[in-house]
């Protein structure tokens, strides 16, 4: 485990107070729920790993002034949530600055990739679409409970939220995503 959480946070963790110890037993417990939260929203595995480390460290650094550690997986899963917004944005200005420079590149890709089951990807894009338009109170419960599979209760532990308002938001999610989807 301590190699682990110095691959995580190298040269970061000094192994001689109290705190540093229950963080590291904290962050094994939630390191993985971490990456699968920016996976979710980023749907890219080298960024969803940028962001999950950069949640680790600012995690580490505020660690302290953290008064209830019985709700570090939630402060953990809003603060990876967060980041991973915060370089969805900065990827989509990025983005929108490279297609204005060069957008001949997007059609090569496109081309590259027509051997593919058009159809599937399609739909799958069109879902995932429907989902980024969500607001983001609705989008982080489809998240965390549709795709990542995490059940209601765990979730409005994970948000500090009622558990009928977990199940509201799904309800209300399901109804705009099957709107947005016709």
């Amino acid at each position: 485990m301590n190699d682990r959480l110095d691959l995580l946070l190298p040269g970061l963790v000094t192994r001689d107070s109290e705190a540093e110890l229950e963080f590291e037993a904290l962050l094994a417990e939630t390191s993985t729920l971490a990456f699968r939260v920016a996976y979710g929203v980023l749907r890219q595995q080298q960024d969803a790993e940028d962001v999950a480390q950069e949640s680790f460290v600012k995690a580490y650094r505020h660690f302290r002034r953290l008064r209830d550690r019985a709700r570090f997986r939630a402060w953990l899963v809003r603060m990876t949530w967060r980041t991973a917004l915060d370089r969805q944005r900065a990827n989509r200005r990025r983005g929108a600055h490279e297609l204005a420079v060069d957008g001949s590149s997007l059609i090569a890709a496109a081309r590259a990739d027509g051997l593919a089951d058009q159809a599937v990807r399609d739909r799958s894009a069109a879902l995932w679409a429907a989902i980024d338009a969500l607001p983001e109170k609705l989008r982080l419960v489809v998240v965390l409970s549709g795709i990542q599979g995490h059940d209601h209760r765990e979730v409005a532990a994970l948000l500090r939220i009622p558990e009928g308002t977990v199940k509201s938001r799904m309800f209300l999610a399901r109804q705009q995503l099957k709107e947005a989807l016709r």
